[in-house]
């Protein structure tokens, strides 16, 4: 095969990882916002708080990388739940100040990491059959790109049965077409609301641990995700459906822009692609089916 053609495909292979970073990354970001219409500006400080978790969990009790994940997952979903309970369930009728009080928060946890662990980059070690690369034919295939790429398709599977398949899921599209109808059945809004919150929170922190072996682990880290998500929830219109189009769409564009031009100006033209889009079509890829309220 052709030395051109072989680096194209390894350019669309990397696009689909890329888009499985950012869809792990918005996922938590998707449910919170579906459920109950909640920019959370501190999602990227879950991300970060996820990768810590990892960090000492790893550092400080010897777990293993892959048990890391569950139990970030649980630790900030509980911190994610605490949030909710303190502060989030007295704003949801105030949108913006919900965005004020999650950027809050997120000034909040990022100073505290930094206060706790100072501003030094820290590392997690990964198994090593996931340290090295994969060949199918002409194509080079890191082994954790694949990890992730898999770990999405799973991932958005679970939250699928969970949202569709479940009693659960059932109250929470209840919720979110119709709250007052929902509480007319017997549904509680307000714990709901928590739940969703909760998990969320430890999605995103599920998406930091991931993210903490793919790169170093700063208190800043969060930053490097949080624009990404937005743009893969908004770009889907809020929808589970329309994050992973969103997402594959935008990884693919991104790959695709770099393998000609440079990552930089590929990015640039990414986010202008999404400013036109969504000047023609603000709903985003997947309109919802009903209004919030």
């Amino acid at each position: 095969m052709d030395f051109a053609w072989v680096s194209f495909a390894n350019s669309l292979v990397l696009g689909l990882s890329i888009g499985s970073i950012w869809l792990i990354a918005a996922l938590g970001l998707t449910i919170i916002y579906g459920t109950a219409g909640v920019i959370n500006m501190a999602h990227g400080e879950f991300i970060m708080l996820g990768a810590y978790s990892a960090y000492c969990l790893q550092a400080f009790l010897g777990v293993p990388f892959l048990l890391c994940l569950p139990l970030s997952f649980v630790i900030v979903g509980l911190i994610g739940l605490v949030i909710e309970r303190v502060l989030v369930r007295y704003l949801y009728a105030r949108p913006l100040d919900t965005l004020l009080a999650t950027w809050g928060v997120s000034l909040v946890l990022m100073q505290g990491i930094r206060i706790i662990f100072g501003s030094e980059p820290k590392y997690i070690s990964m198994p090593e059959f996931l340290s090295s690369n994969l060949m199918l034919g002409p194509l080079s295939l890191s082994s954790f790109r694949i990890f992730l790429m898999v770990g999405a398709v799973l991932l958005v599977g679970a939250t699928w049965y969970l949202i569709y398949r479940t009693h659960f899921g059932i109250k929470i599209r209840a919720v979110t077409q119709n709250k007052e109808m929902a509480a007319s059945f017997g549904i509680n809004s307000s714990r709901i609301y928590m739940y969703t919150f909760a998990l969320g929170s430890g999605l995103a922190g599920l998406a930091g641990a991931l993210f903490a072996a793919l790169n170093i682990v700063l208190p800043t880290m969060g930053a490097g995700y949080v624009v990404e998500s937005f743009l893969v929830v908004v770009t889907g219109g809020g929808a589970l459906a329309g994050s992973v189009a969103a997402a594959a769409l935008m990884g693919e564009i991104q790959s695709v822009f770099a393998f000609f031009f440079n990552s930089t100006f590929a990015r640039f033209l990414l986010f202008i692609l999404i400013v036109i889009f969504l000047r023609f079509r603000p709903q985003g890829l997947f309109a919802a089916g009903a209004t919030r309220r």
